[in-house]
């Protein structure tokens, strides 16, 4: 059972955000999804996008402007939140551990585990629901995330082989396992075992035999975390000695936020369309 916590009219089609009790993280969870106009009985390719850390549903939703693409492509938007939330889930003072940062894994550790199932939620739990409640074609999505997201979206994909015809990020954390925020939170939720790390890597999924068909990346020049936390060149020597055509667009002047995120939406709704509609 889902609940509708609201709806609205949006570029001929409905935005609505929806609420329900999930079993793996053990709370209830809200997703938006946008459903373009479509002739009765239709069944739409489904676009999944993983936002970044802090982030809710309404982030994308309300900065990231992919509802007239989504409606020209017809092609159902999905936006899951970032992580579990609510008064008996753990947190951290921090923005980069805990709710809103479940960075789209499966914690074994406490106080994590019990609630941080983000990777079974979105591999198994959400798509289920979506299925069964909106004329979705499971058969034909794609995926694609921001930051945080563009991590999430990258290594489901890798460990879900054949369930994506299309994945595309936006300035995507490739190397999670090297960089500060990947280091922290893998620390916390899985312990300090790096072999654990290794799934939820997608550098270290492709270097062990994980393969994308490929993969579209857009990265802002003027990203502040470019460096430290990003490293896009890891992902190009991975993809190029993987054989995985990678198209790598480096973007001047932009920087990590949704303004960078908005002006190639349409772009990449477009890239995936044409792929999953072929």
């Amino acid at each position: 059972m889902i609940e509708t916590v609201s709806v609205a009219r949006r570029h001929g089609g409905v935005q609505g955000v929806y609420r329900h009790g999930a079993a793996e993280t053990g709370c209830d969870m809200q997703f938006a999804v946008f459903v373009p106009p479509h002739a009765a009985g239709a069944r739409l390719p489904v676009l999944w996008f993983l936002s970044g850390l802090t982030c809710t549903h309404a982030n994308v939703m309300e900065k990231g402007e992919y509802a007239r693409a989504a409606a020209e492509q017809g092609v159902i938007f999905v936006a899951p939140d970032t992580s579990p939330r609510g008064d008996g889930v753990a947190d951290d003072p921090g923005y980069d551990l805990g709710q809103g940062a479940g960075f789209y894994l499966d914690a074994t550790q406490a106080p994590w585990a019990p609630h941080f199932r983000m990777a079974s939620y979105l591999e198994r739990e959400l798509p289920a629901v979506i299925a069964d409640n909106f004329p979705a074609d499971m058969a034909r999505q794609g995926i694609m995330g921001h930051s945080m997201g563009g991590h999430g979206a990258l290594t489901i994909a890798l460990r879900s082989p054949g369930r994506f015809k299309s994945v595309s990020a936006f300035a995507p954390i490739v190397a999670p396992m090297d960089c500060p925020w990947g280091q922290r939170a893998f620390a916390a939720y899985l312990g300090p075992d790096r072999a654990s790390w290794r799934g939820y890597d997608a550098c270290a999924l492709i270097e062990d035999g994980a393969r994308l068909d490929e993969l579209l990346v857009d990265q802002g020049g003027d990203d502040a975390f470019l460096t430290e936390q990003l490293m896009p060149e890891r992902l190009e020597a991975g993809c190029a000695t993987a054989g995985i055509p990678l198209k790598l667009r480096r973007q001047p002047g932009y920087d990590h936020g949704y303004h960078f995120v908005s002006t190639f939406m349409a772009e990449h709704v477009a890239w995936h369309a044409a792929r999953l509609t072929r």
